[in-house]
């Protein structure tokens, strides 16, 4: 029943954004040609020429959605990554719309078509276009996401959860899907060995009995999703109750206990006909590299000339209001664990780790100016790093780059933490918009920067701009 839910779900989402979409180009060209708000130089286009171009939009723009995972449906989607999906969807739909126009035109459209312009379509009603496409296709999402939370709220259509060990682990998944009541999940139970006379569960959900007996429990409860959420050292149960729920129709994930065996993503290779598991595989290589290097130098570049004037009145700010220089440079490690200097505006007084050594900053860190306390809470000391990153030594989003000192105290300490420097270093990163800067867990600032590396896409790095943005600025933790 859920199954035939979830395609009738899809099917309505292709047909809406099919219709959306004919709509927003319609739209784009009465507001273009027939409102007087942007002046007209070369005539008014009929309509019949754009409605030549509709057919290429019915098709292209649930074509581009697709391929950005619109339509396969998570319950754990978030509204930012909704709206970037939406709107990188939207701008590949007007590339395939611009480039199969060209096409018709080029190889397909008669000499007499051509001559009227048949296929031709304004530039600015393609902008005009791709801004009310992503409106009404995001404001539809949202409709039916806020019908789905009512209808899960109220107890209807809830996928029945049970979760396969009741330690640390499992008691965290219970405590997040607990938490987004919203995604419309219900927890069963758990299902544990290393629990026994325990029937008490955790947070009122019962111990439904040991793992053996999960198979049973699944068909039993009705179960649709099983959690994994076992410790290592439960490798070989964890296996045997994967192939065991595998019978009875449940959708299995498996959680890894991140601290202890977090590794990037996997990749098999093939060593003279042997097949060869690279478990540090990274996907920003190749030509992903250079897609993120292009963002890099044209938002950079541009940022340092709209905001030449603001950061030349910063600098005379600083040198006015205390002695030193006006930018610091700090040794840090990069990528592949190189060492780069990093520059910020200087925001402590001169020689601030004479008597201390390098040290973590502090809440009401005596070592900061007055000036220097605002440009630390408001990150703009971190600004001048945009030179770091048009010079190629930084990215826009990555891992925080750290000292080489405290580099070499946290790679003997904390698993996997070198794993980071398998990507540049970044002024704003995804540990950072989640809460996990400053003097914050390591541990957890680590699980965020791999997860980063792992997942790497331009709509990640765009979401992290944007959450940058709108809540990055005068972080609790920034001092």
């Amino acid at each position: 029943m859920l199954g035939r839910h979830n395609r009738l779900l899809v099917a309505l989402h292709v047909v809406s954004d099919a219709l959306l979409g004919l709509t927003a180009f319609i739209l784009a060209y009465a507001l273009r040609f027939h409102t007087g708000l942007i002046p007209i130089t070369k005539g008014v286009p009929p309509l019949r020429q754009y409605v030549n171009v509709l057919p290429f939009i019915a098709i292209l723009v649930p074509l581009a959605f697709q391929l950005q995972g619109l339509y396969r449906l998570r319950r754990g989607r978030s509204r930012v990554d909704d709206f970037f999906a939406v709107f990188v969807g939207s701008i590949l739909a007007v590339v395939f719309g611009i480039v199969s126009t060209l096409y018709v035109q080029v190889y397909f459209a008669t000499s007499a078509a051509k001559e009227q312009g048949l296929f031709e379509v304004s530039q600015i009603v393609w902008a005009l276009f791709l801004a009310l496409n992503v409106m009404l296709t995001y404001a539809s999402r949202e409709l039916v996401r806020e019908a789905l939370e009512r209808r899960w709220r109220a107890g209807l259509g809830l996928k029945r959860i049970l979760i396969a060990g009741s330690g640390e682990l499992g008691r965290l998944v219970a405590d997040r899907i607990l938490e987004r009541r919203e995604l419309g999940y219900k927890i069963v139970g758990f299902v544990d060995d290393k629990a026994a006379g325990d029937h008490l569960g955790y947070r009122g959900l019962p111990l439904l009995g040991t793992i053996d007996e999960a198979p049973e429990i699944a068909s039993r409860e009705a179960i649709d999703h099983l959690y994994v959420a076992l410790p290592p050292d439960q490798h070989v149960q964890m296996l045997e109750l994967i192939e065991s729920t595998s019978r009875e129709m449940v959708d299995v994930k498996v959680v890894p206990d991140l601290l202890q065996v977090i590794a990037l993503r996997a990749r098999l290779e093939d060593l003279d006909g042997v097949p060869v598991i690279n478990i540090n595989d990274v996907p920003l290589q190749g030509f992903n590299s250079v897609v993120k290097r292009a963002i890099d130098v044209a938002i950079s570049a541009a940022a340092l000339v709209v905001l030449a004037v603001p950061l030349a009145v910063i600098a005379l700010l600083v040198r006015a209001t205390s002695r030193g220089a006006v930018f610091y440079r700090q040794e840090r490690m990069g990528l592949d664990g190189r060492p780069f200097m990093i520059y910020k505006f200087r925001s402590m007084h001169e020689d601030a780790e004479a008597d201390t050594g390098p040290v973590f900053a502090s809440e009401d860190d005596p070592r900061r100016t007055p000036l220097g306390k605002l440009l630390r809470r408001s990150n703009i000391d971190e600004l001048p790093q945009l030179w770091n990153v048009l010079m190629g030594e930084m990215s826009l989003v990555g891992p925080r780059p750290e000292r080489p000192l405290f580099v070499a105290q946290f790679k003997h300490r904390i698993p996997q933490y070198m794993l980071r420097h398998k990507v540049k270093a970044g002024i704003t990163g995804w540990a950072q918009v989640n809460g996990w800067r400053g003097n914050t867990s390591i541990e957890k600032r680590i699980e965020y920067d791999l997860y980063y590396i792992e997942n790497w896409s331009v709509r990640l790095d765009l979401k992290i701009m944007w959450l940058t943005l709108i809540k990055g600025f005068f972080h609790k933790h920034a001092y």
